[in-house]
């Protein structure tokens, strides 16, 4: 009677782990950010990034972006469904800017043509910033645009380097010869407050307090503000600006491929930038 009595105990108890290692599996699939971008989704917004005409063509791929994100536990899993979702449609919004290959009459439009290009072609300078002793730039290396957020200036890549565990100013091709690095860096842009601006990340989950400085100068929050945040000094404060207006192009393309809205205050055309 008692061996049978062990026996439905043990019976009982091992149903419960299976149960509850189940639970666990299926609560960090959940809390993936895979669970909101799906292969087949990733592939339908990035209809043309392996196209034969995009030099970033084999470059950016589905695998690098989840596990990137991985290193990132608030990106993407930060608020409601809609939250969330917004804030991922909005960064790959802007990436798809940055790397951006479309044009006007594109096939399948403008819109549909992010990820193309993994490093600033022609660029106009080094972009060393010589005052910066901070983060000193190394001999004969250019901090131009790489990745999907093209990561630019030696204030960047010094710290995205030193977070994410390269050495950003002495071996910045990094960022356009490894896709994970490419994706770390930047989400990490993205996830990280440099004062006086704020995250992203945190524009887009609710949790942007304005400064009087943010107040006079018409900063308000929506995607927007991260145009304002990524590329502020050259975009922001220019009525109708073509720039601004092709991040938005995105923005509205993909938050319908989410099935959600975008909200409100899309351009920065009334907003004075940081700098």
């Amino acid at each position: 009677m008692a061996s049978s009595a062990y026996a439905f105990l043990s019976f009982v108890f091992y149903t419960i782990f299976l149960s509850f290692g189940s639970y666990k599996a299926e609560a960090r699939r959940f809390n993936d950010i895979s669970s909101l971008v799906s292969k087949g989704l990733f592939d339908s917004i990035f209809l043309h990034k392996d196209n034969n005409a995009c030099p970033a063509k084999g470059f950016y791929t589905y695998n690098s972006f989840i596990q990137a994100s991985r290193c990132f536990p608030q990106f993407g899993r930060t608020g409601s469904s809609i939250t969330r979702k917004r804030e991922v449609a909005a960064f790959l919004a802007q990436i798809s800017h940055e790397t951006t290959g479309g044009w006007a009459t594109a096939p399948d439009g403008p819109f549909a043509w992010g990820l193309c290009f993994k490093e600033e072609v022609s660029p106009q300078s080094s972009y060393c910033d010589s005052s910066n002793t901070q983060w000193p730039c190394s001999p004969g290396k250019s901090y131009k645009g790489r990745g999907p957020i093209q990561l630019s200036w030696n204030y960047n890549y010094g710290p995205a380097g030193k977070a994410l565990g390269f050495d950003g100013l002495n071996n910045p091709d990094m960022v356009s010869n490894n896709s994970l690095i490419a994706f770390k860096t930047a989400l990490w842009f993205w996830m990280t407050e440099q004062n006086p601006k704020p995250s992203c990340h945190n524009v887009m989950i609710g949790k942007y307090k304005p400064t009087a400085a943010d107040v006079m100068a018409n900063r308000t929050a929506g995607y927007g503000l991260v145009t304002n945040i990524i590329n502020g000094g050259l975009e922001c404060g220019i009525p109708n600006d073509g720039r601004v207006n092709d991040r938005i192009g995105y923005f509205q393309r993909y938050a319908t491929l989410f099935n959600v809205s975008t909200g409100s205050n899309l351009d920065c055309e009334d907003q004075k930038s940081f700098s």
